[in-house]
């Protein structure tokens, strides 16, 4: 027997799933596939900027305080100086990874994505694909199969450059916020991101090039974190994944289109993954129904413009512990610089921009602070 889709997505995360609502959305038949089955985690810092939310929101999954941790903005500090910025648009939001895969799936199976978990999809030619040995015909693949995207390989879209690669290892805490900021802390060669997940929860990262450092071994950096969290029952095991800042010079071929972490990725620490994801998802879906996928290939790489640009910054902070002296400094002088800093980034401030002379701009006044 041969099953039949307009579009089949490979992966079932948050990005292939969010890829599927939207191209159902707009109509289409959808099938996801996955070799895993839910619950599906992954290590990552749990928050959702803004304009995450609101592509969430677009694809009708509405973030509560009953199911995630609103957050105001964020805040930058080290054993010197201290920063933050509210987001001028409304908050974003701390959620389990689990949570919100939950409440993708039970919202792309109301809109009527089909999904077949455990599955196997050989792809064995442009014309010839196989889930579990059966035949399928769809006029779309969707790679969403993450950074080892097998999809892509198979699409001829491998990666021009490796990219940078670090690792993050993550640790759930049973204990109240005591922020309403995500929180990074840099140390030597490391930082540490604490995310409210619900008023009696936090997820904590620490992101390092050292596959060896955990987080019990970064905290010593952190006297008056590790003071916050002494006592705190630990929620989960600790998990970790690798993050790499990778760019792709192309995210489609023929009927192909790739999506999420398959389509290239920003360092972890911006904090941009899912939220960059579930924008593509909208893109992707309009550029579908009008059979244009040139139309996708555009959108996407204007998204991955602005958190491009701030992947290069925190790069530069965790390389050279001068630079990032300066710029916390600059950050803590000139709190207005940073609230505009964090406004481009997620995408709130229409009149604020960074061009390529504010950019130089501000790495001037980084390097004189």
């Amino acid at each position: 027997m041969t099953r039949h889709a307009d579009i089949l997505v490979v992966g079932g995360g948050p990005a292939g799933i969010a890829a599927g609502i939207a191209a159902r959305q707009a109509g289409l038949r959808v099938t996801i596939a996955d070799h895993c089955r839910p619950p599906i985690d992954k290590a990552c810092g749990e928050g959702l900027l803004p304009n995450g939310v609101a592509a969430l929101r677009s694809l009708g999954v509405e973030l509560t305080p009953h199911i995630a941790f609103p957050f105001r903005g964020i805040r930058f500090e080290d054993n010197k100086s201290s920063v933050a910025a509210a987001f001028p648009g409304g908050p974003g939001f701390g959620v389990r990874r689990t949570v919100l895969h939950e409440i993708l799936i039970q919202r792309a199976m109301a809109a009527g994505v089909d999904f077949l978990w455990g599955a196997r999809v050989s792809l064995q030619s442009q014309d010839r694909i196989a889930v579990d040995g059966q035949a399928f015909q769809c006029n779309w693949v969707v790679g969403a199969d993450g950074q080892n995207s097998g999809v892509r390989s198979w699409a001829g879209l491998a990666p021009l450059f490796p990219g940078r690669s670090r690792f993050g290892f993550r640790r759930h805490f049973q204990a109240a916020p005591w922020s309403d900021c995500v929180e990074v802390h840099w140390g030597d060669r490391c930082q540490i991101v604490v995310t409210p997940t619900s008023s009696s929860e936090i997820c904590v990262v620490v992101f390092t090039e050292n596959p060896q450092l955990r987080l019990d071994c970064a905290l010593p950096q952190f006297p008056a974190m590790a003071a916050k969290l002494h006592g705190a029952p630990i929620t989960t095991f600790e998990r970790g994944d690798m993050t790499t800042l990778r760019r792709l010079p192309t995210v489609v071929r023929g009927r192909v289109a790739l999506i999420g972490d398959a389509s290239g990725s920003m360092d972890a620490l911006t904090g941009y993954g899912l939220s960059l994801a579930f924008q593509q998802a909208l893109h992707l879906a309009d550029a579908l129904v009008r059979n244009d996928l040139c139309r996708y290939q555009s959108a996407h790489q204007q998204l991955a413009v602005l958190p491009g640009r701030m992947s290069r910054l925190l790069v530069a902070m965790h390389d050279s512990a001068w630079i990032r002296r300066r710029a916390l400094r600059l950050f803590a002088q000139k709190p207005d610089l940073f609230s505009k800093v964090l406004s481009v980034h997620t995408g709130q401030s229409v009149e604020a921009s960074l061009g390529a002379g504010q950019v130089l701009e501000l790495g001037w006044q980084i390097l004189t602070a």
